[in-house]
């Protein structure tokens, strides 16, 4: 990627609070025009003081921010209206209208779109005479984005944009998110679902403890993971029938609820010497399940957490 390229920068930055605490150590990540990037990370990682970084709320403790190629806190007057900023909470006025906030919004705007048009956006045009307290929490969110969609932003920092929304209204704003990302706006998103990060981002970072620890495409970050195939086996048969495990080239095995669980790096091999022994032997695999792993996996093994049963990956990257 060329530096004209780069649209947001962030080089050996790191960010100390008062009584020495450093809360960013070291982050270095670049994301060019266009692209959408996904910021991932547990409880106190480090993500909102980046952002914050990053929206030229605060300067950094060593390193460089560059936003559009200009500091963003130095030269704050000239990066703030190119940039649009969706805040975990709003924090609107409840006794306002919703067309009475976004046009309160775009007196503060240089070039603001047509207010009916931002609310239209993300579907809030039929709401615009509803007070913002009769909104609900996922109505509300959708008027965070709406505001930070009026100055046509070329930059755009998402907060967890689809917290509180329905499935709906979360299909819908990824529509509208990758709209925006096909006219051309960068797009730096936080989120808590996993789901949300591997179907939207280009490049995505998981933060633990202010450091970057994995930073790539969502297939790179989720490639450097085994592998995983489970199946039942029918009574009478058990996992150690099953061909030696170096030659189906598995790593390690479990027993998860009666199912034999292979991790391997090398699927096409192992699920191919496996399906050969099993017609060979002509042995059901019952509910035979192969798949690379998911970013929830990577995530948790960054996090050092176990994986519980049933657990769908939503909420776990706070």
């Amino acid at each position: 990627m060329d530096d004209g390229a780069r649209v947001i920068e962030a080089a050996g930055a790191r960010r100390r609070y008062g009584g020495g605490f450093e809360a960013v150590r070291g982050v270095s990540f670049s994301v060019a025009r266009g692209e959408l990037f996904a910021l991932l990370g547990t409880n106190g990682a480090g993500k909102t003081s980046i952002l914050e970084l990053l929206e030229g709320l605060a300067r950094p403790s060593a390193g460089t921010i560059r936003v559009l190629g200009r500091d963003p806190y130095a030269e704050r007057a000239s990066v703030r209206p190119r940039i649009g900023v969706m805040l975990q909470e709003g924090g609107f006025p409840v006794d306002l209208t919703v067309d009475e906030t976004a046009r309160m919004w775009a007196g503060c705007v240089t070039g603001a779109r047509p207010r009916q048009e931002s609310l239209d956006l993300v579907g809030l045009g039929h709401r615009s005479g509803v007070r913002v307290r009769q909104l609900s929490g996922g109505e509300r969110r959708r008027l965070d984005l709406a505001l930070a969609l009026l100055g046509r932003p070329q930059v755009l920092f998402l907060d967890e944009p689809t917290t509180g929304l329905d499935p709906q209204g979360r299909h819908d704003t990824w529509e509208l998110v990758r709209a925006l990302r096909a006219e051309g706006t960068t797009v730096l998103l936080t989120t808590h679902y996993l789901e949300e990060a591997e179907a939207l981002a280009d490049q995505l970072a998981i933060l633990h403890q202010g450091r970057i620890v994995a930073l790539g495409t969502p297939a790179e970050v989720t490639g450097a993971r085994p592998a995983r195939i489970a199946f039942g086996l029918p009574p009478g048969w058990h996992p150690g029938d099953l061909p030696p495990f170096p030659e189906l080239g598995v790593l390690r095995h479990e027993l998860r609820e009666g199912r034999v669980v292979l991790h391997t790096d090398r699927l096409q091999h192992t699920l191919t010497a496996l399906l050969r022994w099993a017609e060979q032997r002509e042995v059901p695999l019952d509910r035979l399940d192969a798949r690379t792993a998911s970013l929830e996996e990577a995530f948790l093994a960054i996090a050092g957490q176990d994986t519980h049963a049933g657990q769908t990956g939503e909420g776990i990257a706070a």
